[in-house]
C-alpha cells in the first residue's frame, strides 16, 4: 500500500495507533523482562559470600564486569543500531542474554563468571538504542517525552519483578536459581517481541512521523549515516549529559547492586524484607518515569532541565533520608518510593531523552550508544569502587562479618549531587525536531 500525505484519513490513524501500541507494548514489556538477566547478581551475593564461593571483592570484579561490557556494547550497539532494523536487534540482545544468564547459573569460576557476566552486558547494549530508535521512528518530538517516558519505566518493571519474585526463587531455590529462572523466560519474550515488534512506518506502506504529525523535520537535510553520527561529538551539551548520566549512573547501580545487601547486613532485614523495600523502589520508578515525560512534554513544552532539577532534588533527599533518616519501616518505604520515582524520571531523561533530543535524526542509536558508555563506566567504576569501600571497612569478628557502609554511603550521595548540578548548567540548551 502506497500512502501519501494527501491521503491521510480514518484507515490511516487505525493503523498508526495500532502499530504504535504494539511498539510501544513490544519495547517496553520487552527491556523490562531482559532486566531480569541483568539484576540476578545482585539477589545472590549474600548466599554466595556465605557459601563461601566469592568474596565481596570477587563479586565486585563481577559485577563490574557486566558494566564495562554494557559500556562498550551500548557504544558499538549503538552506533551499529541505526543500520539495522530494531525488531532484529532488539529481539536478537534478549535472546544471547537468556542463554549467558542460563550458563551463568552453572558457574562457580570467578574467572568464567566475569567472561560470562561480561559478555551479558555487550548484549544487553543492543536493547536501548534499538528501542529509543522504534521510539523515534513512530512517535513526533512532543509524544517523545511521553513515549521515552512510558518505556523507560520498563527498567523499573525488570527491578520490580528481580527484587521480589526473582528474590522469592532464590529464597526457596537457591543462588543458581537467580539466573537460570529469568534466563528460561527471556528465551520466550525474546521469540514474542520478534514476532509482535514493527520497525517504522514506512515499512508498513505508511509515510514517516514527520510527515504524519506535519512537524519539521530534516528530511530534507538527509545525508550519510556515519557523517550524521559524528556530528553528536562535537556537540558539548551531549558531553555534559553524559558526564552527569555517569555520575547518576554510579547512585542507581550502588543501591541496585548492594542495596540488598546493606538492608541486610546494617538494618537487619531478611533477603524478601530487602527485596520489598528494592521492589517498592521500583514500582514507584514506574509512577516516576511516566512522570516525567508527561512533565517535561506538557508543563515545559519538551524542556527538559526544568524537569531534571526538580527530579534530582527529590533523589538526593529521599537518599539522605534512607541513609541517615529512623530506623521505622513506613519511613523507609516511603523514602524509597520517592527515590525509586525520582530516579526513573532521572534515567529517563539524563540517561538518554536529553541526548537524544539535541542529536540529528539518523543519530538516534548513536546519541544513546555515546551517553551510554559514559553511564555504565560510571556503573562498573562504582561496582569496584563501593566493593573496595565496603570490604576495606568490614571486619571480622569471631567469624562474623561486621560492616560499614558509611564511606561507600558518602560516594553514592556525593556523585549525585555532583550530576544534579552538571544537569543544570543546561537550563538553556535547545532541542532538534
Amino acid at each position: 500500500m502506497n500512502v501519501t500525505a494527501s491521503a491521510f484519513g480514518a484507515d490511516i490513524d487505525a493503523l498508526f495507533r495500532r502499530h504504535r501500541l504494539r511498539v510501544m507494548l513490544a519495547i517496553t514489556l520487552g527491556y523490562g523482562f531482559i532486566y531480569t538477566c541483568r539484576l540476578g547478581l545482585s539477589i545472590v551475593k549474600k548466599p554466595l559470600i556465605d557459601g563461601g564461593i566469592f568474596t565481596v571483592e570477587e563479586l565486585g570484579m563481577i559485577g563490574a564486569a557486566l558494566f564495562y561490557g554494557y559500556a562498550s556494547g551500548k557504544f558499538i550497539n549503538g552506533f551499529l543500531s541505526d543500520y539495522v532494523p530494531p525488531r532484529v536487534f532488539f529481539s536478537a540482545s534478549i535472546f544471547l542474554s537468556a542463554l549467558v544468564n542460563i550458563f551463568m547459573g552453572t558457574s562457580t569460576l570467578l574467572w568464567l563468571s566475569v567472561t560470562l557476566w561480561a559478555l551479558n552486558g555487550f548484549v544487553q547494549g543492543m536493547a536501548a538504542p534499538s528501542a529509543v530508535i522504534s521510539i523515534t521512528n513512530w512517535f513526533s518530538i512532543h509524544e517523545r517525552g511521553r513515549c521515552y517516558g512510558i518505556w523507560s519505566a520498563s527498567h523499573s518493571i525488570g527491578e520490580g519483578l528481580t527484587f521480589y519474585v526473582i528474590a522469592a526463587v532464590v529464597a526457596a531455590l537457591g543462588w543458581r536459581a537467580g539466573f537460570v529462572t529469568p534466563g528460561i523466560l527471556c528465551i520466550a519474550v525474546a521469540a514474542w517481541v520478534y514476532a509482535f515488534l514493527r520497525n517504522a512506518p514506512q515499512t508498513m506502506g505508511l509515510p514517516d512521523i514527520s510527515t504524519y504529525k506535519n512537524e519539521p523535520s530534516e528530511a530534507g537535510k538527509k545525508q550519510e549515516t556515519w557523517r550524521t553520527q559524528r556530528v553528536i561529538f562535537g556537540i558539548s551539551a551531549i558531553w555534559v549529559i553524559a558526564i552527569a548520566s555517569a555520575l547518576m549512573y554510579v547512585t542507581r547501580y550502588a543501591v541496585n547492586s548492594w542495596g540488598v545487601l546493606y538492608l541486610q547486613e546494617i538494618r537487619g532485614y531478611s533477603l524478601l524484607d530487602a527485596g520489598w523495600f528494592l521492589a517498592i523502589n521500583t514500582i514507584a520508578g514506574i509512577a516516576g518515569s511516566i512522570a516525567f515525560g508527561f512533565i517535561s512534554d506538557k508543563l515545559f513544552d519538551a524542556r527538559r532541565p526544568p524537569a531534571n532539577l526538580i527530579f534530582a532534588i527529590v533523589e538526593v533527599l529521599a537518599l539522605l533520608v534512607i541513609f541517615y533518616g529512623p530506623k521505622n519501616d513506613l519511613v523507609l518505604t516511603l523514602a524509597f518510593a520517592l527515590y525509586g520515582a525520582a530516579l526513573s524520571g532521572l534515567v529517563a531523561s539524563v540517561g538518554g531523552l536529553f541526548a537524544v533530543d539535541i542529536a540529528p535524526r539518523g543519530a538516534t542509536g548513536a546519541a544513546m550508544g555515546f551517553v551510554g558508555v559514559f553511564s555504565y563506566l560510571g556503573a562498573a567504576i562504582q561496582e569496584n569502587v563501593s566493593a573496595s569501600l565496603i570490604s576495606d571497612n568490614m571486619q571480622l569478628v569471631e567469624d562474623v562479618r561486621i560492616y560499614d557502609f558509611d564511606a561507600a554511603i558518602v560516594f553514592w550521595i556525593g556523585t549525585s549531587v555532583v550530576s544534579m548540578l552538571l544537569a543544570a548548567s543546561l537550563w538553556n540548551t535547545k532541542i532538534r525536531n
